[in-house]
C-alpha cells in the first residue's frame, strides 16, 4: 500500500528542513518550512511510477512551491524510474522524483529545481491552514477508504472530551477549543445536543466517536474539566 512509502518520505523531506503532515486537501504529504513566506511542498506516493501519478502532481502545481512525486523502485530496474522518458517528462515540468527502496532507503531520481506555478492562492491557503491547525500529524498519507482525523475532527473531539464528564458552558471549553461554539452549533457529526441557551452536553454518538478515536490518538486539546 501507498502507506507504507509514507514514513520514509515524511523522514527525507524533514530532513530537508520541513514540518511533515499526511493527507491534507487530497494531498498525500504536505510540507511546510519555518521560512516567513513558508515555502509549501506536496508530494504524491503511488506503489509505482506510472501516468497518474503525473497527473495528480500537475493538479499540485496550482497550490504548491514544490511538487515531488515518490514510488517504489523496482528491483530489477524495469520500472518507470528507469525510463529516460518519464524521468524527461518530470524534469519539463518542474516535479521532482524520490526512489524508495524495499529497505525504505529514498533516492532523489530527479529534483524539483523548476519553480511550479501558483494559480489557485485560495486553495493553497485552505491548504496551509489545515496544516498549521493539525495538532501533530494524526493522518497517514496514502490511506484511503478510512476516516481522515482533520483539524475540525479533532477540536470536535476535544469538545467531546470536555463533555463526557456532564454538560458544560461554551466558555468553559472555548479556552482550550477555540472554535467551540462553531463546532457545537454546527453540530456536523450528530455529537451533542443543547441542554438549555448556552449549554451543551454529549450524544450517545459523540460516547462512541471517543471510544472509538481515544483522545491520545486523535492528538486532542488537554481540556480541564
Amino acid at each position: 500500500m501507498e502507506t507504507s512509502l509514507y514514513l520514509p518520505v515524511k523522514a527525507f523531506l524533514e530532513k530537508a528542513g520541513y514540518t511533515v503532515k499526511g493527507e491534507i486537501g487530497g494531498c498525500d504529504l504536505v510540507g511546510l518550512s519555518d521560512q516567513d513566506p513558508p515555502i509549501l511542498v506536496v508530494c504524491e506516493l503511488k506503489l509505482s511510477f506510472n501516468l497518474e501519478l503525473i497527473l495528480q502532481a500537475v493538479d499540485r502545481a496550482a497550490v504548491a512551491d514544490e511538487v515531488w512525486i515518490a514510488g517504489r523502485v523496482s528491483a530489477k530496474g524495469k520500472g518507470r524510474e528507469s525510463d529516460k522518458r518519464y524521468r524527461d517528462l518530470c524534469r519539463r515540468l518542474g516535479i521532482g522524483m524520490l526512489g524508495v527502496s524495499d529497505q525504505g532507503d529514498v533516492s532523489v531520481i530527479v529534483g524539483s529545481v523548476t519553480p511550479m506555478p501558483r494559480t489557485n492562492p485560495k486553495r493553497r491557503s485552505r491548504l496551509m491552514r489545515e496544516h498549521q491547525k493539525r495538532r501533530g500529524d494524526p493522518a497517514v498519507g496514502g490511506s484511503t477508504r478510512t476516516p481522515l482525523m482533520t483539524a475540525y475532527r479533532q477540536q470536535a473531539l476535544g469538545c467531546a472530551s470536555a463533555l463526557a464528564a456532564g454538560p458544560l458552558k461554551v466558555r468553559e471549553i472555548r479556552a482550550h477549543v477555540p472554535e467551540a461554539a462553531k463546532i457545537l452549533q454546527g453540530n456536523v457529526y450528530g455529537w451533542f445536543e443543547r441542554v438549555e441557551r448556552g449549554v451543551y452536553g454529549l450524544t450517545p454518538v459523540g460516547l462512541e466517536a471517543l471510544e472509538r478515536w481515544g483522545q491520545k490518538d486523535a492528538n486532542l486539546p488537554v481540556v480541564a474539566t
